[in-house]
């Protein structure tokens, strides 16, 4: 429900234009994909709830994502994120 109003709220700054490039759900890649014994292990992503930005041709680039309960394995994909995204604004909401 969380995410759902802050959706709302995106889509009413869209429309005034005060955020733009809007994406949901957006995936970034935290660890790449290996070989261990063999096998080729999928690559590890992290998703987002959003992502937008702010400005004109110098533009932010906010990544979001709503919480409600911080689990531990939210918080190590958090730190994988801002270690290989630093370029991004990550904000909890």
């Amino acid at each position: 429900m969380k995410e759902a109003n802050r959706y709302c709220e995106l889509k009413i700054l869209v429309k005034a234009g005060e955020i733009s490039d809007l994406i949901l759900q957006p995936s970034f890649i935290i660890c790449p994909s290996v070989v261990w014994n063999g096998k080729k292990l999928a690559a590890r992503k992290y998703i987002a709830d959003f992502q937008y930005s702010i400005g004109g041709l110098k533009s932010l680039k906010i990544v979001e994502d709503v919480k409600g309960m911080r689990t531990a394995v939210y918080i190590l994909k958090r730190s994988l994120f801002l270690l290989q995204y630093p370029e991004y604004d990550f904000r909890e909401v």
